[in-house]
């Protein structure tokens, strides 16, 4: 028979800690997707802006990095980055360290990607514009092309925010206390795994539901809409 009082009693640890990261575990859901989703997004603007680069030597690099890490799996990262960086370093690195430098460096393959899309979708006529004024060409992408750029991008740049929030799960293979790990404590001493996670789940629909809420207002309408 179901038992839902397993979730409620251990709701604060569930949300507090293993959501949010307020606790002494020093994990976290959002702890770990905020930060990595911000700086992910970053590195990617970088990637992105390379990929389009005149130059060889920047353009190439960029490439490479993309299609290796769009060609394996996140886990496999966060396996490399839990066994190599300690080695690299020679210093014992938290799974929170571990755990964000993997989801950024991957992420970032794919923000770039998105990056790259949406400053191609500008037309070309906005950047020739913005030169028969006088701007450079770095002027120009700057003042230009992202901000129209940006907008076309928002879809595409929240379903990524979405899969990024919904991959910290896997995060819990290494031991970091996110919601996913702390539904696991809490089963590990009350034998409740349906209800758990049941909970769980609910938990990171809400939140994708919610975002794909906001991504469907930049959404272009048809017209006469």
């Amino acid at each position: 028979m179901l038992d839902f009082g397993v979730v409620l009693k251990n709701l604060g640890f569930l949300l507090v800690q293993g959501f949010l990261g307020l606790g002494a575990f020093g994990g976290g859901t959002l702890a770990l997707a905020v930060p990595a989703i911000a700086l992910g997004f970053l590195l990617g603007i970088f990637i992105g802006l390379a990929r389009l680069a005149r130059s060889p030597l920047v353009r190439l690099p960029a490439a490479a990095y993309v299609e290796l890490f769009r060609g394996v799996p996140l886990v496999m990262v966060i396996f490399w980055m839990w066994f190599v960086i300690p080695q690299l370093l020679r210093l014992p690195i938290p799974e929170y360290g571990v755990a964000l430098t993997a989801f950024v460096i991957f992420e970032a393959a794919y923000f770039g990607e998105i990056v790259r899309a949406g400053i191609q979708s500008v037309p070309r006529g906005q950047v020739e514009a913005a030169a028969s004024i006088g701007l450079t060409r770095a002027q120009a992408m700057l003042w230009v092309v992202l901000p129209q750029a940006l907008r076309n991008m928002v879809p595409s740049l929240v379903t990524q925010m979405i899969v990024l929030f919904k991959d910290t799960s896997l995060a819990s293979i290494i031991g970091y206390v996110d919601l996913t790990k702390a539904a696991q404590i809490v089963n590990n001493r009350e034998i409740r795994p349906f209800e758990l996670y049941l909970f769980i789940a609910l938990v990171y629909w809400a939140c994708a539901y919610s975002m794909s809420r906001f991504a469907r207002r930049f959404e272009p309408r048809p017209q006469g809409a």
